[in-house]
């Protein structure tokens, strides 16, 4: 039998590591293939400290984006990066790119997919790979298009924290203990060098969320302990058995 997989759709090189690193991690650990797509890199908005050295160009930024990008993803075990190369700031997508994502929901056919909040008034880019996600999601699992290809199931949406929760909108309904690949999430944390800036931000930020882990799992003194968690807003209902 194959492996189940996820699904992570990355406006920037770097947002799949910050914001879901502990996920990719700790399916690729349970035997999840993750694909990564990253829809650029984030070399024009996401690269000051590169563009601060003389005689920097374009092409150079976006190789050395792109290297750190694989370095953090071999970290982490992601089992397939894919850059798509869109631009950034602004980042857009034709239809032509929206195909591209739809083929790959496909390909992969994700067991849950992993993006970007609905809303980030600091970055255009952000909230509008999270539209263009639900919306490719809904293509894909469209019999009309490309009649004859296996179709996309249901797979439930996530929406990974932004770096100003409460500017955003974005309420986590869901938080996830990564204390036991959080070593792995670190060392991904530190190949993204052009972000340094970043680093042990991203660090406070799983720091806290394994504090609230702890407190939603059964109470301070009750709760499981957590040393580092992520937080996650569903989209779709989740459906149970028991609570």
């Amino acid at each position: 039998m194959s492996n189940k997989t996820a699904l992570v759709i990355s406006a920037h090189s770097a947002d799949f590591v910050w914001r879901c690193g502990g996920a990719i991690a700790l399916h690729a650990d349970k035997g999840y293939d993750v694909t990564v797509v990253c829809l650029s890199y984030g070399e024009r908005g996401e690269s000051a400290k590169l563009w601060k050295k003389d005689g920097m160009t374009l092409d150079t930024v976006k190789t050395e984006r792109r290297r750190e990008a694989e370095k953090a993803a071999r970290a982490l075990g992601v089992h397939d990066i894919q850059f798509f190369d869109l631009g950034d700031y602004p980042l857009e997508m034709t239809r032509e790119a929206k195909d591209r994502l739809v083929d790959v929901m496909r390909a992969v056919q994700p067991e849950f997919m992993l993006t970007h909040s609905k809303f980030d008034p600091y970055n255009a880019d952000h909230m509008y790979v999270s539209q263009w996600t639900l919306e490719c999601r809904a293509i894909a699992q469209a019999w009309g298009h490309k009649p004859g290809e296996k179709v996309l199931g249901a797979p439930q949406v996530y929406l990974f924290e932004p770096h100003q929760s409460e500017q955003m909108e974005w309420k986590p309904d869901t938080f996830l203990d990564i204390s036991q690949v959080w070593e792995k999430k670190w060392a991904a944390i530190q190949c993204m060098e052009g972000q340094e800036h970043l680093w042990h931000y991203y660090e406070n930020v799983a720091q806290n969320r394994g504090n609230h882990f702890m407190r939603n799992s059964g109470g301070q003194s009750g709760g499981r302990k957590s040393t580092h968690a992520e937080g996650f807003q569903s989209i779709f209902p989740r459906t149970v058995d028991e609570l």
